[in-house]
C-alpha cells in the first residue's frame, strides 16, 4: 500500500489555492461568529457547559454549526421580531 502524499501549496492551481483560502475564511469566520455568541450568552442559556463548547466550536466546521444548532437555548432575540 502506497503512501499517498498531499499536494504542496506550490503545486496546487490557482482555482484550488483560491477554495482552500475561501474554505478557511469561513471555518475561522463561523468559529469566530460561535465564540463571540458563546461569550456574550450567559450559562443558563448554554445546553452544558460553556468550556466544553469552547472546545467543540474549534472543531473544523463541525464544531460552530453545532454550537449554532444544539448549544443555545433560543431566546426571544434569537427569533427575531415577532409578526402579527
Amino acid at each position: 500500500m502506497e503512501h499517498e502524499q498531499h499536494p504542496r501549496w506550490r503545486d496546487m492551481s490557482p482555482t484550488r489555492r483560491a477554495v482552500m483560502v475561501l474554505g478557511a475564511l469561513i471555518q475561522f469566520a463561523l468559529a469566530g461568529a460561535a465564540w463571540a455568541d458563546l461569550a456574550r450568552r450567559p450559562s443558563s442559556q448554554v445546553r452544558g457547559p460553556k468550556w466544553r463548547w469552547g472546545l467543540i466550536i474549534a472543531v473544523n466546521f463541525v464544531g460552530p454549526l453545532s454550537y449554532f444548532r444544539w448549544g443555545r437555548i433560543p431566546t426571544a432575540e434569537d427569533s427575531g421580531p415577532e409578526t402579527g
